[in-house]
């Protein structure tokens, strides 16, 4: 299977000590932008906000030759800077669903990934563990992150269509109630 092109555009919005974004570039697993102009014109854009799930389906941008992008900022700052993103490319932004994070920030809170978390997760559901590993080696809490989210990673990459993945993450996590 071939690898998956990863691009970051990363803002420089964090403390460059626990940056999940530099290290997997220094180890040149990823590619770092400063911002939108060098982005991939072709992917999948990470983006916690989007509400469309990233599933199965999503593999054929993969398999065309598409990137997974994601963004390295603050979170703090995530709705301006991904509309910014947004306006800039044709990436097709997607959510994951639901993780727990692993990095230390945020250890053990639903979708607070990493940068590194997050493309690794996306990884695994297109059905690249290896790629995926390889990305989580350079993080401390690497097989962290793989334990505590080992089945529902098992189950999302079995899913057959996004619509079934969407079912599956409520296997393991409480729904949000509804705002009627």
């Amino acid at each position: 299977m071939e690898i998956v092109p990863i691009h970051i555009i990363h803002l420089d919005q964090d403390d460059p000590k626990k940056c999940t974004a530099r290290a997997i570039s220094a180890a040149g697993l990823a590619t770092l932008h400063q911002d939108t102009s060098g982005a991939p014109s072709r992917g999948i854009l990470l983006d916690p906000t989007s509400g469309s799930i990233q599933g199965p389906e999503d593999s054929r941008i993969i398999d065309v030759g598409g990137s997974v992008v994601a963004l390295d900022c603050s979170w703090k700052q995530i709705r301006p800077s991904i509309d910014s993103i947004t306006k800039s490319t044709s990436l097709i932004p997607r959510t994951l669903p639901v993780l727990l994070a692993a990095n230390p920030v945020s250890w053990g809170k639903p979708g607070r990934l990493s940068t590194a978390e997050a493309i690794a997760a996306s990884l695994i559901i297109l059905g690249r563990v290896g790629q995926a590993k390889s990305i989580l080696n350079e993080l401390p809490y690497g097989n962290e992150f793989l334990s505590l989210n080992e089945h529902p990673l098992e189950a999302y990459s079995r899913a057959r269509t996004t619509e079934e993945l969407v079912k599956i993450q409520w296997e393991f996590f409480d729904e949000p109630k509804s705002s009627d």
